[in-house]
């Protein structure tokens, strides 16, 4: 059996999470068109203190607007783990994933 993805406990794991700003855009060319893939933000986690929380959102959730430490929420979160190997050493990524953000 493959694991797919995790879903965690938000409320344990991250607590209220707040909108900290725009992250990456990720495009691929469709028909020699540039259309974009997903949008990843960045939100502050009053659990997870020493980094930002970076979640990643499917194009069709569309582009969001918040104000700054603006409390949001996710609907439907998961985590994934992607691999990636450098030298000899193995290291591990995890993405968190959400079909959308909005307004706490």
């Amino acid at each position: 059996m493959d694991l797919k993805f995790v879903v965690p406990n938000m409320e344990k794991t991250f607590g209220q999470l707040e909108f900290a700003g725009e992250g990456d855009i990720e495009q691929r060319r469709v028909n020699g068109q540039r259309t974009v893939v997903s949008r990843t933000y960045n939100l502050f986690s009053e659990n997870q203190r020493a980094d930002d929380i970076a979640v990643k959102l499917p194009a069709q959730a569309g582009e969001k607007h918040f104000d700054f430490e603006e409390k949001v929420k996710l609907v439907n979160p998961r985590i994934t783990a992607e691999g990636y190997k450098i030298g000899e050493r193995g290291f591990t990524n995890y993405i968190l994933h959400a079909d959308d953000l909005v307004k706490a």
